[in-house]
């Protein structure tokens, strides 16, 4: 079983409702520099918070992966939720290619629960970084973290 996360783009600055902030253009920028990572993979489920710009990331995401499944929005990736939380909902997942589009700190947080069944040392995952975590079940401690990538930040 392969877990991608995959941390939201760039977003522009709080000026209402942090669920509400869009991604800038260098962010939608550096969620397609990602997809190329994920060309080829059989993508099983694609889950994503219900914050605009996790939404936002997962389409433009999904634009350059023809093929793939569209996203199902969930209550349960939020900044705010726990990761063990998340755990309980995959237990439920079918597929084995699942991608998560998310923020920080539960990305992070999570990366950890599942490699190492501790919160301790969260992955660091700036905007738009990829993480793939393998094993046979998404359980805390079972995962191994295959590959993280950070978005290129050229330009800025």
């Amino acid at each position: 079983m392969k877990v991608w996360l995959l941390r939201h783009g760039e977003a522009e600055p709080a000026r209402g409702r942090d669920a509400d902030r869009q991604l800038t253009e260098h962010g939608r920028y550096q969620v397609r520099s990602m997809a190329a990572l994920l060309a080829g993979q059989p993508l099983t489920q694609v889950l994503c918070s219900p914050y605009v710009r996790t939404r936002q990331t997962a389409d433009e995401l999904l634009a350059a992966l023809p093929g793939q499944h569209s996203p199902q929005v969930v209550p349960w990736l939020t900044p705010e939720d726990s990761p063990q939380a998340v755990v309980r909902q995959l237990d439920h997942m079918d597929g084995h290619n699942l991608l998560l589009i998310s923020h920080q700190p539960l990305l992070g947080l999570l990366g950890s629960w599942l490699c190492e069944g501790s919160l301790q040392y969260p992955l660091a995952m700036s905007t738009a970084s990829l993480a793939c975590l393998e094993g046979d079940h998404a359980v805390a401690g079972l995962m191994r973290l295959q590959s993280l990538n950070h978005a290129a930040t050229a330009g800025r």
